[in-house]
């Protein structure tokens, strides 16, 4: 399946925990006022690739402990991005992603697209919100800003409530 990618970084250790391959993915509709990424915001721009060379740039690499998407908006491409943390998971790996939208956005959406669905049911830990300028701090774990929260999505499944994963 394919893919719009800005960029692919393939051994980060800032973007979840442990060493990460990050897909970077073109496309977000945010576009919020002091992006890290801002290359990644417009809809045209990186490239096409298949989801199948992600993974073996993936299995190349022993030391991964997972993968982590962002962007861009992740979840403005769920199909691809769910088949590929599908395969991910049958790996034994784990799978992080980053959304300019928050939880309850994203449940809303997942109940009309399927494939917002399945890439929600696929994701262990969910970095959410859209990154606010005023709320910017350097200190908290994987995220720029303190609306912005690390959910530890197996457990919000399993309790039904919100999980974090730092309360930094």
């Amino acid at each position: 399946m394919q893919l719009q990618v800005a960029g692919i970084v393939d051994d980060s250790i800032v973007d979840g925990d442990g060493c990460r391959l990050t897909v970077f993915v073109q496309g977000c509709a945010r576009r919020c006022h002091g992006c890290q990424n801002q290359e990644t915001q417009p809809m045209e721009g990186g490239h096409r690739m298949d989801t199948e060379d992600i993974l073996a740039r993936l299995a190349a690499n022993p030391l991964l402990a997972g993968i982590t998407f962002s962007g861009g908006e992740p979840f403005l491409q769920p199909a691809p991005l769910a088949e590929l943390a599908r395969a991910v998971h049958a790996r034994g790996l784990d799978v992080w992603s980053y959304s300019g939208y928050t939880l309850e956005e994203l449940c809303t959406r997942a109940q009309k697209d399927k494939a917002t669905a399945a890439l929600l049911a696929e994701v262990d830990v969910l970095v959410d919100g859209p990154y606010e300028e005023s709320q910017r701090d350097l200190t908290l774990h994987f995220r720029g800003s303190r609306n912005q929260r690390v959910i530890d999505m197996k457990a919000t499944r399993r309790t039904h409530t919100i999980q974090l994963l730092y309360n930094d």
